[in-house]
């Protein structure tokens, strides 16, 4: 059996690969029966219980809760209910989890469920005691299976489906490689299916350059599709995670995809060594009627996959942390001074605030927006003048329609053209912003041109003081507002700025 674990081989450093492994409900579920896919699942089972027994650390993303669920109600369609559809996850959570178990079982390897919504890794001690538990788990040799609380979890939580999740996962625990198995081999130009002259994307590096088909919306089961697992790579890829888009028909081909990467003298996550170099795949040992799905005969040398390169420049930890565990609840529109502050590593002070958009409270989630400033601020105002200036224009700018009741814009400010920069993630970006009108008359135009998204940010203060405080010097803070709980509206160290 030497030969079969050529590939195998390959693979073993001075320090363990961590690999997530994301599977689809169509790699779990047939779109139409509903019954599970057992072929597919026993081999995804035997994958990563030999990568386990090889030393690395596996974390499988598993979706197909609800299409278990259906299965099991004998419901043909998804239905559209919340309430039920949640109901069909209770019921279908446990069931996926009785059959993960029962085929792991097979080959004596523990598996522990975790379930996670996105307010579960909001509070900064929850995200680090997350953390801790995935890793202790690993540590003990158990292969923890995550999925999204879909029982639980409502809009406005929800990680919006498991390809996010799957990113932040392999983020959280710093992996070395993400996996988004799904039904198709590779990223391609066009749709295959539907032109002839789709051409496979082998490698990306620049995703802000891609130019793939992504027409893929996912199954009738699913949520995700070929978008939401660029996104994925894209979020992935910020945190120096390499990520891999393979078909979750042939897991097996987990083991020459690595053993090729590695090859290449990429570096890991973690900064550790690279691994060695791929070795040619040996011919299958001969009378053997039913060769291993990990024979190397059975596998090309450099089998169909697409690769996102990581960047050269991950976000770790806490900066991850603020720009994609935490869903925003406004946005804070800044000039270009004050972004090249925070550039610099300071912090956000009132004095660089052009607008603020929104309803959110002290230490609370925003966006960072650069806008260009229509009426710079003019340092030669006393502070007085500044505080009236400032008073009167949280006046202004917080009277609109006078019905009182909050109307809800998608990333679509009071002032301006809406924000048109690179989405940091799907589901925390395409959340809406809630801005609450109390007249007909329109807000000073306080800046002009396109909002550029720069990154996220935790507040000293309230939207309401914020409008109150913009433009002003810190020492007119407790003029304004009777108090200066601090001169800044963010501290540096509560400031993430995005890597497109």
């Amino acid at each position: 059996m030497a030969d079969c674990d050529a590939n195998v081989a390959n693979m073993k450093g001075p320090k363990p690969l961590t690999i997530v492994i994301k599977l689809g409900t169509s790699s779990i579920v047939d779109e139409h029966t509903h019954e599970p896919l057992l072929s597919v699942l026993s081999l995804i089972v035997e994958t990563a219980v030999k990568l386990h027994e090889d030393g690395h650390r596996v974390i499988l993303v598993s979706s197909g809760a609800i299409g278990v669920g259906l299965r099991r109600m004998d419901v043909k369609k998804r239905p559209k209910h919340l309430p039920r559809i949640q109901a069909l996850a209770a019921i279908g959570q446990c069931r996926l989890m009785g059959l993960w178990d029962s085929l792991f079982e097979q080959l004596r390897t523990p598996i522990a469920q975790i379930l996670l919504t996105r307010n579960d890794i909001a509070d900064r001690s929850q995200y680090i005691n997350a953390v801790n538990t995935i890793n202790e788990l690993l540590d003990m040799g158990v292969i923890p299976i995550v999925n999204e609380n879909d029982t639980l979890a409502v809009a406005e939580i929800k990680f919006g489906d498991n390809d996010t999740l799957s990113a932040i996962t392999a983020a959280m625990v710093h992996a070395d490689y993400l996996f988004l198995m799904t039904d198709v081999d590779c990223l391609y130009t066009a749709n295959p299916r539907t032109n002839p002259d789709a051409e496979a994307i082998e490698v990306v590096d620049d995703i802000d350059a891609l130019q793939a088909d992504v027409s893929s919306a996912g199954s009738s089961l699913g949520t995700g599709g070929m978008s939401t697992k660029i996104v994925a790579a894209r979020l992935a890829s910020s945190a120096g995670v390499t990520t891999i888009i393979a078909s979750s028909a042939h897991p097996q081909y987990i083991f020459p995809i690595v053993s090729y990467t590695q090859s290449l003298g990429l570096p890991r996550n973690k900064s550790l060594t690279a691994l060695s170099a791929l070795n040619t795949p040996a011919a299958s040992s001969p009378g053997r009627s039913s060769p291993s799905p990990f024979d190397p005969s059975n596998l090309p040398q450099r089998p169909p996959h697409t690769r996102f390169s990581p960047s050269r420049h991950p976000i770790r930890d806490r900066s991850f942390w603020l720009l994609h565990g935490l869903a925003p609840h406004g946005t804070i529109y800044i000039d270009a001074g004050a972004h090249r502050a925070l550039s610099n590593k300071a912090g956000l002070l009132p004095v660089g605030i052009v607008d603020v958009d929104g309803n959110f409270g002290q230490q609370e989630a925003v966006r960072i927006v650069v806008v260009e400033r229509i009426t710079p601020v003019t340092p030669a105002r006393s502070v007085a003048e500044e505080a009236e200036a400032a008073v009167d224009g949280a006046a202004a700018a917080t009277t609109s329609a006078g019905d009182g009741l909050a109307h809800t814009y998608t990333q679509t400010p009071p002032t301006g053209t809406p924000p048109t920069s690179t989405p940091l993630s799907a589901p925390i970006t395409a959340l809406p912003i809630h801005i609450h009108r109390r007249s007909s008359t329109p807000p000073p135009q306080l800046w002009r041109g396109t909002p550029l998204e720069v990154g996220r940010a935790l507040v000293n203060y309230s939207s309401a003081e914020i409008a109150r405080i913009k433009g002003l010097h810190s020492e007119g803070i407790g003029e304004v507002l009777g108090y200066a709980d601090s001169e800044y509206v963010a501290l540096r160290e509560n400031v993430s700025l995005a890597v497109f």
